[in-house]
């Protein structure tokens, strides 16, 4: 296809929820393509609708040339069995009543972002073959074995089953990107050859990418004390115990750890270091808007990221990665595989096993002892990988390439041209 492809993204979130989906829409817009979304209603990650949607909705169904189609759902509340409903909801709301609320509008490309759940596959699915459009799936992360490492289903008899679904939304796909290279050799196995897959990596938030985010060289001997700062998604995946372990072990050694953002695990956190007497050393500064992010960037002297043990997370890089890189600050990652591989590759800072506490502390105070100047080239290395590997532009520009080659696919995956448009217009393909 050419320039001004007819574009619809599927996604479960969308603005003003904070994913990066919504700057991916903006873009793709701004360069000339008619972007539609279909999404649900927005509830993440507080799990109730938010307010300001609720008192006017009409203000959320648009955004910087974006047309916006929302579907109801259930909000994802508190809970595996609520947040199930949420997942099952949306699926069934975008299959059943996406197709009415798009009747009468033609698409070149259905563009599914899949973080979790995997459940958006099916209305990928249903839009794509009755609007005779090319199907295009991003994983962001592999089901079932993401929903099978946090401990939301453990049974193989459920585990099987979803992993039957999602092989046959990939081989139904006419493209599949993966955010991490270590997930391709497993996605072509479950595409079976029916779907190309390519490695479509992940940028950093909006304020990282620009560099608005960065901070100054500090000057030697200049600052007491030193800043870790972690942002982003308090869950259990990211295995926060064996943190709290180092912070434990640590004693009062000058160093600060500082929590920005919200979810499943803030009140344990919150609550293990009342119990632990940690008060003074971690400091929580619950979720912030977008733009509040660089102040935090700035104060930091390094950047945390963690993830369990697992093998699913060993191949899995943590979308906080791209957005660290490019603020051009130090990373202390405690992670195993691809996302440490990146850190390691960038010569952006430091890296230990996963969940081992004593590694992350002794990386730490690795770090800390380094002069200034040296952090500071380290955070200089890291912003000219990012550049090189995972700018907002480089990641648009390959999508924009697939979007023109993609050929527009009928609901037997073979060529459709101007006869099925035709068709449509007859009112014959079903809305």
């Amino acid at each position: 296809m050419t320039a001004g492809s007819r574009v619809l993204i599927l996604s479960q979130y969308f603005w003003p929820e904070n994913f990066r989906f919504n700057e991916l829409a903006v873009e793709l817009a701004r360069r000339g393509h008619a972007v539609t979304v279909l999404t649900g209603v927005p509830n993440y990650p507080q799990g109730a609708v938010f307010p300001s949607y609720r008192q006017a909705p009409a203000d959320f169904s648009a955004l910087d040339g974006v047309d916006i189609v929302r579907v109801p759902m259930m909000a994802r509340g508190t809970g595996y069995r609520r947040l199930a409903l949420n997942y099952l909801s949306f699926a069934l709301s975008a299959s059943v009543l996406g197709p009415w609320k798009l009747r009468g509008r033609r698409f070149d490309h259905v563009f599914v972002c899949q973080p979790s759940p995997g459940t958006v596959g099916l209305p990928g699915v249903v839009l794509s073959r009755l609007k005779r459009a090319s199907l295009m799936l991003w994983v962001q992360d592999l089901w079932p074995e993401s929903i099978s490492a946090v401990g939301a289903v453990r049974s193989p008899r459920l585990l099987a089953p979803i992993a039957g679904f999602m092989a046959w939304v990939y081989r139904r796909c006419d493209h599949v990107f993966s955010q991490s290279r270590a997930y391709i050799p497993l996605l072509n196995a479950r595409v079976g050859g029916r779907s190309r897959v390519s490695y479509l990596p992940n940028w950093g938030d909006g304020r990282a990418d620009d560099g608005t985010a960065a901070r100054p060289m500090a000057a030697e001997g200049g600052k007491d004390g030193f800043d870790i700062y972690y942002l982003g998604n308090l869950g259990h995946a990211q295995g926060f115990a064996a943190v709290l372990d180092a912070v434990q072990a640590a004693g009062d050694d000058g160093t600060r750890w500082h929590f920005v953002g919200a979810g499943s695990a803030a009140s344990w956190m919150a609550d293990e270091v009342a119990r632990r007497g940690l008060g003074a050393r971690v400091r929580f500064h619950g979720l912030v808007s977008p733009d509040q992010l660089p102040r935090f960037y700035q104060q930091a002297d390094a950047l945390l990221v963690t993830l369990k043990p697992d093998p699913l997370f060993a191949m899995t890089v943590p979308s906080k990665v791209q957005s660290y890189l490019a603020t051009g600050v130090p990373i202390v990652a405690m992670l195993d595989g691809e996302g440490a591989r990146v850190v390691e590759d960038a010569g952006a800072g430091v890296t230990c096993a996963a969940g081992d506490s004593a590694a992350l502390l002794a990386a730490v105070r690795r770090l800390r002892a380094l002069p200034a100047r040296t952090r500071h080239a380290m955070g200089e290395s890291a912003r000219r990988y990012y550049d090189s590997q995972f700018s907002f532009a480089r990641v648009v520009d390959k999508l924009e390439g697939w979007l023109r080659s993609e050929p527009m696919q009928d609901a037997h995956g073979e060529s459709a041209g101007e006869e099925a448009e035709e068709k449509e217009d007859c009112g014959v393909v079903a809305q």
